[in-house]
């Protein structure tokens, strides 16, 4: 099975972006090289990864509450690990042992906090699905940041691709991630976890332990009354349906201007963005004027360039919402003429 009937197949069985990436490739560029997310710590026969994304549907993000979102985060996971199964089954009967392993999970033997067995964000990159945000999300030019991804690892020798090597992010000069964010956590190509978390992680595991640490340390009669607290119903929730546990705050999500799902369903209603203060609009120029003088900055420094795009921005934005206009165009003249 070669590499283009790889990705056919991801595709027929419901993915909307496959890539493949070189097991060699990702065990020379760990994310992190002190704590490495790498094949060869899962499996030293890996020689490749398919990388398939599902997107989240664009109607979740245009809703008065945060809740739908959530609740579609969870279906598109779920999703996604069927597609990922059902290729690793294909690939395996093909002759060519392959297993996944979790999009969201933590491996408390290489760091606290998330940090899983492998960064998904970093497979999409290295298959050539798209370059990172400034916010450090993955964007793709079809679905921006709005995507779940996983990686399928396969003893498979297959044709890799390689990372892009234009910025996808406008950056600097949007900044609209940074202006969106309730907690100011966007960095510079960079992004703070911990308030990061305050927001995305309502009901997320640290909560929980919080929790119970001060309910453990409390009288009988307040555990009785902390027993019916909304944190409670919260955890439960979570636990059901990763209601607030991760992805809570979908803002930086929901104002990125790159993918055509933006151009359709989004740009006007998210054209205002409330959360701007002047700080941010100082702290944006802040960054603009350290890229433009060349700054040491630990986003872009040689090791994670690779990442975020080493030719810079280039306009794929504006070029795709030109494409854009013009297909809606066509469109509605064919409309007319029917």
């Amino acid at each position: 099975m070669d590499a283009a009937r790889v990705k056919d197949l991801a595709r027929e069985l419901g993915a909307d972006l496959v890539g493949i990436a070189g097991a060699d490739v990702l065990n020379a560029y760990p994310p992190d090289p002190k704590w490495p997310q790498t094949p060869e710590r899962i499996s030293p026969h890996v020689k490749s990864v398919v990388v398939i994304v599902k997107r989240i549907p664009v109607g979740a993000f245009r809703c008065k509450t945060t809740v739908p979102v959530q609740y579609m985060d969870m279906l598109v996971l779920r999703r996604m690990d069927r597609i990922a199964y059902r290729l690793a089954e294909r690939l395996e009967q093909a002759g060519h042992p392959s297993f996944v392993t979790a999009a969201q999970e933590t491996d408390w033997s290489y760091k606290k906090a998330s940090y899983g067995r492998l960064s998904t964000r970093h497979l999409g990159i290295e298959a050539g699905l798209g370059t990172f945000g400034l916010e450090v999300n993955i964007l793709t030019p079809e679905f921006g940041p709005r995507l779940y991804l996983t990686g399928i690892l396969t003893e498979a020798e297959l044709e890799a691709d390689g990372p892009m090597t234009e910025q996808v992010c406008i950056g600097e000069s949007c900044s609209r991630c940074l202006m969106s964010c309730p907690p100011d956590a966007v960095g510079h190509f960079d992004i703070d976890k911990r308030a990061c978390a305050t927001e995305a992680q309502e009901f997320g595991f640290h909560t929980i332990l919080g929790f119970w640490r001060d309910f453990i340390a409390k009288p009988a009669e307040d555990r009785r009354e902390l027993l019916k607290d909304r944190e409670i119903f919260g955890f439960w929730q979570g636990l059901l349906r990763v209601v607030g546990s991760f992805g809570d705050c979908p803002r930086c999500l929901a104002v990125c201007p790159v993918g055509n799902d933006y151009h359709a369903h989004l740009a006007k209603m998210q054209k205002v963005i409330p959360e701007t203060t002047p700080e941010k609009k100082d702290k944006a120029a802040g960054f603009k004027l350290a890229r433009a003088e060349g700054a040491d900055i630990d986003g872009l420094n040689d090791w994670n360039i690779r990442w975020v795009g080493p030719d810079g921005y280039q306009g794929i934005v504006a070029r795709q919402l030109q494409d854009f206009k013009k297909r809606q165009k066509e469109r509605e003249a064919e409309a007319e003429e029917a």
